[in-house]
């Protein structure tokens, strides 16, 4: 369907007419477009949402039957639950730094960076690279190939913790750094930089913290011919007053310095807030997980 929609939208590059062609594929209106539908529908197996035959377009613009506010919100919705819940997973969030840490160490054997100004030869980088390092026996590939058959032990980074950035810090929020962590360690403790690694989650509902359907027209029924803007207390009081939230994780490379990274990010909490924000505590069978040679 994409293809379809693609060698369509291509035809029409050079017209100003029709414009409301260019928003099915890449709709930097309001962000409904069917590559949502594609991969909503693809990893729930439960998101068909029927939109295809509600749309009408009216000056130039993709319309929604106004009964469908919450079908569109739930295409929002479900599609932030599912970055929160499959794509960065906090293990899936793991494998992609490992992953990460394996190719920036090839890079110099394996010359990846040079093939980004070649473009026939950069879109051909697939998986396939992970396994010419694996099955590679160069001693340049040692560390990377390491890395990637860590992955295959499921002996990947371990994830400490995490916390919610407070509603009220979001507008001001600065991303969090390892730095930032090391700064916060216990006198006694002995981090380094590389130990530790933090990433920021943003999820939202594709507009920041602005609400997406505020930016999306609808029209009342098949014999109106009039777009207007819908707010969200006319249809339910149940949706959310926040489309954001920002998690700040972090990880640590060596399975024995959990503790030690753990009490670091709780200290960074509370010189920050002046609480724990977190959740739970670092389970303590993991503190005392020792690394092992395999």
């Amino acid at each position: 369907m994409l293809n379809l929609f693609a060698s369509l939208l291509a035809t029409i590059q050079s017209s100003k007419e029709k414009q409301f062609l260019y928003d099915i594929v890449a709709n930097g209106r309001n962000g409904i477009d069917v590559d949502k539908f594609d991969y909503i529908e693809r990893d729930t197996r439960a998101c068909g949402l029927g939109l295809m035959e509600t749309m009408r377009v009216i000056d130039n613009e993709i319309c929604y039957r106004a009964k469908e506010y919450l079908t569109i919100h739930k295409l929002f919705s479900t599609r932030a639950d599912l970055h929160r819940t499959v794509y960065t997973h906090p293990k899936v969030k793991a494998i992609e730094l490992m992953v990460v840490d394996a190719l920036i160490k090839a890079n110099d054997h394996l010359q990846i960076d040079s093939l980004i100004d070649e473009p026939a030869q950069y879109w051909m980088l697939d998986d396939t690279i992970v396994k010419t390092i694996e099955t590679s026996t160069h001693q340049d590939l040692e560390e990377s190939r390491n890395l990637i058959r860590r992955i295959r032990r499921r002996d990947i980074y371990q994830f400490c913790n995490e916390f919610a950035v407070p509603k009220e810090n979001l507008e001001c929020f600065k991303n969090v750094t390892a730095q930032d962590i090391i700064c916060s360690q216990n006198s006694d403790a002995q981090l380094n930089e590389e130990d530790v690694i933090v990433t920021n989650v943003k999820i939202d509902l594709t507009s920041g913290r602005n609400n997406p359907l505020e930016r999306i027209s609808f029209f009342q029924d098949y014999d109106s011919f009039e777009k207007s803007h819908i707010k969200d207390d006319r249809i339910s009081h149940l949706l959310p007053a926040c489309y954001q939230d920002l998690i700040v994780r972090v990880y640590t490379r060596d399975p024995k310095l959990v503790e030690a990274v753990s009490n670091a990010f709780e200290n960074f909490q509370m010189k920050t807030y002046g609480e724990k924000t977190q959740v739970h505590a670092t389970p303590e069978k993991k503190k005392r997980l020792k690394y092992k040679e395999k």
